[in-house]
């Protein structure tokens, strides 16, 4: 068995989490304390997030998408195979090491997406770019801190809380889609987003292509 190796630390702005970034061979982890927030071998459910948003939103030309967290990439590198050559696509990611590690060790997983003229990445908190936001985004796409519950971060709350999902409505263009990922479901989180005027679907997304553990994905449909 070839044990994994630490390749870099870094902290998580305002509730100072650390997270790991972890090696075994080929194979690439992304740690907070004894849990793993994201792994090179599990893509599935990322990919779906933007592949969900295109079956709603793709046939608009000039779409342009709001990402929160660059994670791995997955989510990017599958929005750029999905939506077309005029499309705009933001990726807000709140710790500068994350895009670092893209640029540095998880090169080889990013291949050329960072450089791709549709990409923009916005070093700061996606909150921030949402409630900026009037009519901005076709669809905001958030993977962000293992889903409503949590783990790393007291300040994402916000994105979820009905604060949170008004602003994103608002943040939304007619018809736009807003999509939250998560490990797990949750029941009240459902029930929020159709008080803040969202049609809600809430579909089941296995971790890697038909197998492994089923993830969760939120696609609301701003009315």
């Amino acid at each position: 068995m070839i044990p994994w190796e630490h390749l870099d630390t870094a902290t998580v702005p305002g509730d100072g989490v650390e997270l790991r970034l972890m090696r075994r061979g080929a194979e690439y982890s992304i740690m907070a304390g004894s849990i793993e927030l994201m792994n090179s071998r599990l893509s599935g459910s990322e990919e779906a997030l933007a592949t969900l948003a295109f079956d709603r939103i793709g046939q608009r030309s000039g779409a342009r998408v709001l990402i929160g967290g660059l994670g791995m990439g997955f989510t990017l590198r599958a929005a750029l195979t999905t939506f077309g050559k005029d499309a705009g696509i933001i990726v807000a990611e709140l710790v500068p090491a994350v895009v670092a590690w893209a640029r540095g060790p998880l090169g080889g997983l990013y291949g050329d997406s960072l450089s791709d003229p549709r990409v923009q990445i916005h070093d700061g908190d996606v909150g921030a770019l949402i409630r900026a936001g009037e009519a901005r985004y076709d669809a905001i796409l958030l993977d962000v801190d293992n889903g409503p519950g949590g783990l790393s971060r007291k300040g994402n709350d916000s994105l979820y809380d009905q604060r949170g999902l008004a602003a994103a409505r608002r943040a939304l263009r007619p018809g736009g889609v807003l999509e939250v990922w998560s490990s797990t479901r949750d029941s009240d989180f459902t029930r929020r987003l159709g008080r803040a005027g969202y049609a809600v679907e809430e579909v089941g997304v296995r971790a890697h292509k038909g197998r492994g553990a089923r993830h969760v994905i939120w696609v609301a449909t701003a009315a």
